[in-house]
């Protein structure tokens, strides 16, 4: 397999960095301000849980409550995994061969394609920076071959935010049907638009072979209990998925499906601070880039909690961010950690996070380093 370029970027500076400025998650909760959330009776069934092997497919109450955040999706269409990277490797296993060919956007959660490129031919389409990083539908059906299999998208977008307009979603979806194409869909930024109005549906909910990704580590912000899950009413392909997963987890942990459980009932509470904070946070960085007008361009993302700006420095935006973290203890990601072997990606652009409170601190260094090495 080919090296996770953005893991290994963090296992280098994600801890040690005094300032995560990039991060992909929302704010979590302690276990204790989650289980405050709780009934007494959920908060006694995590007390009382017993430690032994859970159900591969998944606690049938965790199913029950995932369900409901669906549409149509019953919870025997649903398969937990051990976060969403679980998920996304299993649906790539059980989904492609070597003769298939698979389409993926770009640019993307670089497992998105590393995954099928270790499998089969692959086939990258851009999403357009010039018109709000949406994807181009003539451009997706001009890359369909004979023989492809899947295609897969993700929106709101990492690194992006951006949300695809409902017609070309519903183009999309269309194209695949004709051609009994499987559409693998990551979702784990919905709910977390900056307007409810584009959210988009789920695709399990509306294709026979769509599959939707979704996990509580993004818009939950609750990472730490590594609970992910595929939805997707193809019966055969979810039990293939769940053979698969006998060799890799085999089951959650009964702990974290507890909190996950407990999660998912107060998910109301717990997206409406998380909106709340993304909102304010969004504000936050459109005021502090106004500042400096000559070394950043930024838009608004649709959704989620990054964004990615360009840098309009004197130096490439590699270094630009490199030497924020040696210097400044800032972490940011560069654009060599989304270069795609697909497609050519922007070099002057970096992913910044926006998801997590005390988002001040983090711009006070930001802009104290801009002021006194940029001659801003």
């Amino acid at each position: 397999m080919r090296d996770f370029a953005l893991e290994t970027y963090f296992s280098k500076w994600e801890f040690s960095a005094r300032y995560h400025m990039t991060a992909s998650d929302l704010e979590s909760l302690s276990v204790a301000d989650l289980l405050a959330m709780a009934t007494p009776q959920d908060r006694d069934a995590f007390a009382q849980q017993w430690l032994g092997y859970t159900e591969t497919h998944g606690h049938p109450e965790l199913r029950e409550e995932i369900s409901k955040t669906y549409d149509t999706v019953a919870p025997s269409d649903i398969l937990c995994f051990a976060g969403a990277e679980e998920g996304v490797y299993a649906a790539m296993r059980v989904l492609l061969d070597k003769d298939d060919h698979a389409i993926v956007v770009v640019p993307n959660y670089q497992a998105a394609e590393t995954l099928p490129l270790d499998i089969c031919a692959v086939s990258g389409v851009p999403l357009d920076g010039a018109d709000k990083w949406s994807l181009d539908i003539d451009r997706v059906r001009k890359e369909i071959r004979p023989n492809t299999k899947l295609i897969s998208i993700n929106f709101p977008n990492n690194p992006t935010g951006a949300v695809l307009e409902r017609g070309r979603f519903d183009a999309l979806v269309e194209l695949c049907r004709a051609r009994g194409i499987y559409l693998f869909s990551d979702e784990v930024y919905r709910l977390i638009e900056r307007d409810p109005a584009i959210r988009l549906p789920q695709v399990a909910d509306v294709y026979e072979r769509g599959l939707s990704l979704n996990v509580m580590s993004k818009a939950y912000g609750l990472p730490g209990l590594r609970v992910g899950w595929i939805a997707t009413q193809d019966a055969q392909i979810l039990q293939k998925m769940e053979r698969y997963k006998h060799y890799l987890s085999i089951c959650n942990a009964a702990p974290s499906e507890r909190l996950a459980i407990i999660a998912l009932r107060a998910r109301d509470e717990i997206l409406g601070r998380n909106r709340a904070l993304t909102s304010q946070n969004a504000d936050k960085l459109g005021a502090f880039f106004s500042e400096f007008p000559d070394l950043f361009d930024w838009t608004r993302p649709d959704g989620g909690c990054v964004g990615f700006p360009r840098y309009k420095g004197p130096q490439s935006t590699d270094s630009f961010c490199e030497d924020l973290v040696s210097k400044a203890g800032l972490l940011l990601l560069p654009p060599k950690v989304y270069r795609s072997e697909l497609l050519e990606t922007p070099q002057d652009r970096f992913r910044i996070g926006f998801g997590r409170a005390g988002i001040d601190e983090g711009l006070a260094a930001f802009r104290a380093y801009l002021k006194s090495n940029q001659g801003a």
